[in-house]
């Protein structure tokens, strides 16, 4: 009994040891499968990546370079256009009528001394009444007092008599020119009124040349002195007029260039040049900043909301175009781009060539004995001799891309100043357009398959 048991009791200590060792060996490859795929992620994303010619051509990558430029800083401020005064009217009437007729619609141009509007009113005929008797006894007048000149010269008349008729004839005066204003106002011609061709109607015609923008009249309607019937704006003289805060307000100068965009069509862009600034905030603490348009656009229209970027000055800074930069991971990245010189043909060879091992190529062994070997025209490394002797060993048959960190400086919307991490040199060839791409494809590994993925 006793030789049984001791056997069961190794045959167990022996099943357990089995048993720890296994599950040792499976944690520690466990383990290490976990270290080597946590090692393979951090490996998988690289600063390099690299495209055939083809797949450069097939895409919509675009190379500008790196510039010294004189790089002005932004302010971006919303506005509206605006015209000055004396480019908006409102149309009224001198005398109150009944409106006769018009063709007016919102919209329509029309241009100076065009008859938007005819009135009638038996007022307009009892003007033309009154300034006819108001002429007859100035003329009457005017004689009499003349006559009483000449007989006071004489001492035939007193004195009293000329100074009551001087006082008449300057009350009748200034009768016949109030009403011969009144008649210049209303447009009668009072040449045709004195002839007797006196008339009920009145022609209102536009004082300036424009676009009429709000019609507040219908046929038949009683139109008095005080209501606008018409409002007419001339757009050649449109301004923007932009709000600017306090704690910006010393960063703006006459002179200065703006770009805006309208509200509604971000993607056209316009200039204008700051003319006047004003000297007063309002009550949202701001101030109107007035700028003359560069160029009239009759598509523009007062009222239009603007997001604007005033230029203001800067200095010569190293830039790149805005959309050349890329953001991960809160850094900030540019893609410098190099050309992947060789014949497209021995492609270990060229792979060895765009290599750059400290010492030697394990990657490319037989390129490496190559460049050891003492007998490079008899020797065995058929491909790299032929490489050596290719025409076309120098053609460009793809491109490498390196992505260098940066830190982003002033920017005026289009061009953005950078300060490298590591040198780089001024006119070197990056990506402004496509910059998102490669960095996805710089998460992948850095390559790209045949098809492209």
């Amino acid at each position: 009994m006793k030789t049984i048991k001791l056997k069961i009791t190794s045959a167990l200590r022996f099943s357990t040891i089995i048993l720890v060792l296994a599950l040792t060996a499976c944690s520690g490859n466990k383990d290490k499968a976990t270290e080597e795929g946590h090692e393979e992620s951090e490996e998988t994303e690289v600063k390099e990546v690299t495209l055939t010619k083809e797949q450069f051509d097939n895409s919509e990558i675009r190379i500008g370079q790196v510039e010294s430029k004189n790089l002005n800083g932004i302010l971006k401020v919303n506005g509206k256009l605006d015209v000055p005064p004396q480019n908006l009217v409102s149309v009224s009437v001198p005398i109150g009528g009944f409106l006769k007729s018009t063709e007016m619609l919102e919209g329509m141009h029309v241009v100076k001394g065009q008859v938007v509007a005819v009135i009638e009113h038996p007022e307009i005929t009892q003007l033309q009444q009154d300034f006819v008797e108001a002429k007859s006894k100035y003329d009457y007048l005017e004689q009499e007092l003349k006559r009483q000149q000449d007989l006071n010269q004489e001492n035939v008349n007193s004195v009293k008599v000329l100074q009551q008729t001087q006082s008449e004839f300057n009350i009748a005066q200034a009768k016949y020119k109030a009403l011969e204003e009144r008649m210049r106002m209303a447009g009668i011609n009072k040449n045709n009124v004195l002839n007797g061709n006196i008339t009920g109607i009145i022609n209102v015609t536009s004082p300036i040349n424009g676009y009429v923008t709000k019609v507040n009249v219908n046929i038949g309607k009683m139109i008095n002195q005080q209501d606008v019937m018409f409002e007419i704006v001339d757009t050649e003289h449109l301004h923007a007029e932009l709000t600017v805060f306090e704690k910006d307000i010393t960063k703006i100068k006459v002179g200065q260039r703006v770009r805006f965009t309208l509200a509604n069509d971000p993607n056209k862009e316009l200039t204008a040049t700051v003319h006047l600034i004003g000297r007063s905030f309002d009550e949202t603490r701001s101030v109107r900043i007035h700028c003359h348009l560069d160029k009239e656009d009759k598509d523009l229209l007062p009222g239009m909301f603007i997001n604007a970027i005033v230029e203001l000055d800067g200095a010569k800074v190293i830039s790149v175009p805005a959309n050349a930069i890329v953001k991960e991971s809160g850094k900030e990245f540019i893609f410098v781009k190099e050309d992947k010189i060789g014949c497209g043909k021995h492609e270990e060879c060229t792979g060895h060539e765009m290599c750059e091992p400290e010492e030697d190529c394990p990657e490319h062994p037989n390129c490496e004995k190559h460049e050891k070997c003492k007998n490079k025209a008899t020797c065995e490394h058929k491909e790299c001799a032929e490489h050596e002797n290719c025409k076309n060993k120098d053609a460009v048959i793809g491109y490498r891309f390196t992505k260098i960190e940066i830190k982003s400086g002033i920017t005026d919307g289009k061009f953005t100043e950078i300060n490298p991490l590591e040198e780089i040199e001024e006119g070197i060839s990056i990506v402004t357009e496509g910059a998102f791409f490669l960095l996805s494809q710089s998460k992948m590994g850095g390559e790209m398959d045949s098809c492209g993925h």
